[in-house]
């Protein structure tokens, strides 16, 4: 009896599957090994520059405003109602000319009123003068007249002793001749002392009196100088900058009126951010971008407070100005802080701060990739920054911000 075969054929159908199979799974084994792509970049869209060697200049920036550094702000005297403006804003004024006038009738008054009390007082002055100076006459009359009766009743005394020697005169008219001669002398010693007073009581009198005529003259002089500020004149040659009044707008004491200032006499006030400024020392070189040309200068002040994140630096300006400078124009400044002998810097990325680790990408030869690596960064300038490690001088980095890109070691630059 014949035993059946099974056909080839099958046998051959699971071999070739049996090998699909593994291919299969081969492939897939080698695809998960496999990394994602590298994503693309657009090469327009990024800011590269070039790790360099060789001196660094450390500098800090920060926008300001051009000031007048001879400034005088012109205020109101006393009260008073705008009447008129002589000039305009911009206008070049000198010493002395008149820039606003002011009125004010109780100003007015007062001061012919204090003219009247000065008037009534150096009357009150003259009359006091011409009493006193009669009374002073009549005393001395009076001291004469006494002094003649005294020297009559020294003669009398002495004659009445004459007699009296020769027993020509009793004892008791010598001794009325005698008593009329002391008492004559003690009212003769009483009217002196009277006139001496009244000489005394004459000058203080008329010293109060005078005193009180020049509080009241200075008081008139206030006043017409008060009438006379009125007349809002300015101060110095310059240039009027603000004159902030409108006709018929009524002023208190000490409101501003003008403001003068010096156009050649310029600083630039600047605002440093205060993370930058702990290096800031006066006397610092600087320079000042007017967008119409840059100005050597040098820090002059800084200011000891920080106000909403800046500190405030005045800068003098050294050299000349570019023409149409003017004050309260809109200027960048950089100041220089000190300079890194053969330091190893590139361009100051778009994200990361100074002395501290951060990840950048660097292209690779070619040019077509750039790869991820950790670069360790040391003191930063307001457009460099010193590398420490993590790159070599030549190597070309991308300074736009990659954040996006964290996740991969690697990009590609179409």
């Amino acid at each position: 009896m014949d035993i059946p075969r099974k056909p080839a054929k099958s046998r051959r159908r699971w071999v070739y599957g049996g090998g699909a199979l593994a291919a299969v799974a081969l492939v897939t084994l080698a695809l998960t090994r496999i990394g994602p792509a590298a994503p693309g970049v657009d090469r327009a869209t990024v800011w590269t520059d070039t790790v360099r060697r060789g001196d660094m200049a450390r500098q800090v920036r920060g926008p300001g405003t051009l000031v007048a550094e001879d400034i005088r702000w012109i205020s109101a005297v006393t009260q008073g109602r705008v009447e008129s403006k002589a000039v305009q804003p911009g206008t070049s004024v000198a010493a002395g000319t008149i820039l606003v006038t002011l009125s004010n009738p109780d100003v007015e008054r007062q001061a012919l009123e204090a003219q009247r009390q000065l008037t009534a007082a150096q009357a009150e002055l003259t009359t006091l003068r011409t009493n006193l100076q009669n009374q002073l006459l009549t005393q001395q009359g009076a001291v004469a007249q006494i002094q003649a009766l005294h020297n009559q009743a020294q003669r009398q005394a002495q004659s009445a002793e004459a007699l009296a020697r020769q027993n020509m005169v009793s004892s008791q008219e010598l001794a009325k001749a005698r008593d009329d001669a002391a008492d004559l002398e003690t009212r003769l010693n009483v009217e002196r002392q009277r006139l001496d007073f009244m000489r005394g009581s004459m000058r203080q009198q008329v010293a109060g009196q005078e005193s009180q005529v020049t509080m009241l003259r200075r008081l008139a002089a206030f006043n017409q100088t008060q009438i006379a500020s009125m007349q809002v004149r300015s101060p110095q040659n310059g240039v009027l900058q603000e004159l902030p009044v409108e006709l018929g707008q009524w002023v208190n004491s000490g409101a501003t009126l003008a403001k003068v200032v010096q156009p050649g006499r310029l600083k630039a006030v600047l605002r440093i951010p205060e993370t930058q400024a702990k290096d800031l020392t006066v006397g610092q070189r600087a320079s000042v971008d007017t967008h119409n040309g840059v100005v050597a200068g040098h820090v002059a002040r800084i200011d000891p407070a920080s106000q909403n994140g800046t500190v405030t630096v005045d800068v003098a300006l050294d050299g000349a100005l570019p023409r149409g400078t003017r004050p309260d124009l809109s200027v960048d400044g950089t100041v220089e802080i000190d300079r890194i002998p053969n330091a190893l810097f590139v361009g100051r990325p778009a994200y990361g701060q100074a002395e501290s680790t951060v990840a950048m990408f660097r292209l690779l030869p070619g040019g077509g990739e750039a790869e991820r690596v950790s670069v360790r960064l040391g003191r930063g300038s307001a457009s460099t920054v010193e590398v420490l490690g993590g790159l070599n001088a030549g190597d070309v980095v991308i300074l736009s911000d990659m954040s996006q890109y964290d996740g991969n070691a690697r990009v590609k630059l179409k």
